[in-house]
């Protein structure tokens, strides 16, 4: 669950480039995922990790938009806490 919850912050901050650099789709997307843990009730003892798997499915997912039709997105493990975009080919 917190993998799509996940991939929905990650494809609004997609949607955000898009609209401030004037992009009407995106061949590829590259991302860097850290080692995050979402707790899903508050309880920080209560964590799950993010699955890239089930992330890259939640991606195709929620990523039903003309501007990511033909989207690939790469998702890459790297050291650190949180998650970035970095890189956008249009």
């Amino acid at each position: 669950m917190h993998d799509f919850m996940l991939a929905k912050e990650i494809i609004d901050q997609l949607k955000l480039i898009a609209v401030e650099k004037g992009l009407s789709s995106m061949k590829k997307v590259q991302i860097e995922i850290g080692q995050i843990s979402m707790s899903h009730d508050g309880h920080p003892e209560h964590t799950e990790d993010i699955s890239l798997e089930n992330l890259q499915f939640g991606l195709k997912s929620i990523a039903k938009e003309a501007l990511f039709t033909h989207t690939i997105f790469e998702v890459k493990k790297v050291a650190g806490e949180d998650w970035k975009i970095t890189d956008i080919e249009v």
